[in-house]
């Protein structure tokens, strides 16, 4: 079987209603609107949720949820903190600089998850009770930086 030999399946696919085309055509006259009324005028549809002037559902039901819009502060898990070396010291700007984090608006978190082995001076926002632990085992130190608050 070649390309050009396929066909659809007979009775697969029917030819498609002309309407307004004369009596003769079974949809002539109205054209398969029926008599007057808002559907079968031209541009006659209403919008979806539409209930004929009645206060629509998505309007009766209460508003639900809450959205924050506080941002949050970007995390870093001691683990990545590995590739520094030791005794180096490690700021907002260097983790953007290394790519640990993407953008620093928000602050920035250290996070205790992993292992770190190297002595570290780490500055950041702030820092939870397992990574200052363990950054304080290694032989670092934690610094907390102020986190300034954008301008409204």
């Amino acid at each position: 079987m070649e390309l050009h030999e396929l066909r659809p399946v007979p009775g697969s696919r029917s030819p498609r209603k002309r309407r307004g085309r004369g009596a003769g055509s079974g949809t002539g006259g109205t054209a398969g609107r029926g008599h007057k009324g808002q559907r079968a005028r031209s541009g006659g549809r209403v919008r979806p949720a539409f209930e004929g002037g009645q206060m629509p559902l998505v309007r009766r039901l209460p508003k639900v949820g809450f959205t924050s819009s506080r941002s949050k502060p970007a995390v870093v898990n001691v683990a990545s903190l590995e590739i520094f070396s030791s005794g180096e010291e490690v700021t907002p700007e260097t983790l953007l600089e290394k790519r640990i984090v993407r953008k620093a608006g928000a602050g920035i978190k250290i996070l205790g998850r992993g292992e770190i082995s190297k002595k570290l001076i780490v500055s950041a926002h702030a820092f939870s009770g397992a990574a200052r632990r363990a950054i304080e085992k290694a032989g670092g130190e934690c610094v907390v930086l102020p986190l300034r608050k954008p301008k409204s």
